[in-house]
């Protein structure tokens, strides 16, 4: 059984991916940010080329070969930022995020499917120097089983978690960890708690941490550059906000409690194999397109399925 406590101090090195897009990179901070003040450790935070519509009028993940500024490609679909990347539309969370930090961050390109995003960040892993690659959701949609009434983003963590699964199956040091419980408006608490006693049930819980004042500082100071209103409302649950809000231009609303202000870590593979029915779902798929495929045949709509309608009709 992974042990997340000793996992975390141990890295030297730790790889830190926020891995449903937008401002799930701040969510990866507060794991990032936790290692380097309790544990001396020198991360790398990183996240994907998928941004909400409000930032890219485009559906879906850009591929990692439109982007421009200084972007050094470790792999097709791993890429190390600063806060120049860019297209002729969007800057990234993570540039932006570099930008904050004054050092790059990772960006992966989800397009090609979880086969080959393992592939890439092993690469990201040998060529940084990494010792430990972590997952980080927001939210809670990563343990998603499909049927969930506010479920809308879940194609972009299926696949990555399905990565982190296949990278912990080929033995590298893996952990998956959810900041922010229903944070992003999507699964409520009681869905994710549900879907975390499922992981828990299959011996996949692997620990607990809350914000301190230090991390949440760090972070509060981080949402002011990197646009993210699920990640900024789990810094609300730390400094005791309860109740509803909306964000998503109040579209979505989210419960806020003291959850909201903790990050669960698990065993991917054990998620994959209990509670994520829609990673385990995308396991095998060559590249997003078949991903979406493979959701949408389980009764799914996806994120890409939404910004596609969205972008037809003009509803940004």
């Amino acid at each position: 059984m992974i042990d997340a406590e000793q996992v975390l101090a141990a890295a030297r090195r730790p790889l830190v991916i926020g891995i449903g897009g937008g401002g799930d990179v701040v969510g990866a901070l507060a794991t990032a940010e936790a290692c380097r003040l309790s544990h001396g450790a020198s991360p790398v935070v990183g996240g994907t080329t998928w941004e909400r519509m409000v930032i890219d009028p485009l559906p879906g993940p850009r591929p990692l070969d439109e982007l421009e500024g200084e972007l050094e490609h470790l792999s097709p679909c791993v890429g190390i930022a600063d806060g120049s990347t860019h297209t002729c539309e969007v800057v990234f969370a993570e540039a932006r995020m570099a930008g904050f930090l004054g050092e790059p961050t990772l960006i992966v390109d989800p397009n090609f499917g979880p086969v080959i995003v393992a592939d890439g960040l092993r690469h990201a892993l040998d060529v940084l120097g990494g010792d430990l690659l972590v997952f980080i959701d927001v939210g809670g949609d990563m343990l998603a089983h499909g049927d969930e009434p506010g479920l809308s983003s879940p194609l972009c963590d299926a696949v990555m978690l399905a990565a982190a699964g296949r990278l912990q199956e080929a033995g590298l040091p893996v952990l998956a960890g959810l900041f922010g419980v229903g944070c992003d408006g999507e699964l409520t608490p009681d869905e994710v708690m549900a879907r975390v006693a499922e992981v828990a049930a299959a011996g996949g819980l692997a620990g607990v941490r809350g914000l301190t004042p230090a991390v949440a500082e760090r972070l509060e100071a981080a949402v002011e550059v990197v646009p993210t209103e699920a990640s900024a409302a789990a810094l609300r649950c730390f400094r005791g906000e309860t109740g509803l809000a909306t964000i998503r231009r109040g579209r979505r609303t989210v419960q806020l409690s003291p959850l909201g202000a903790l990050t669960f870590y698990f065993d991917a593979l054990a998620c994959v194999r209990s509670a994520a029915r829609l990673a385990a779902a995308v396991w095998d798929a060559g590249d997003l397109a078949e991903a979406n495929d493979a959701l949408n045949a389980l009764g799914v709509v996806t994120e890409l399925d939404l910004e596609q309608q969205r972008f037809v009709t003009g509803d940004r």
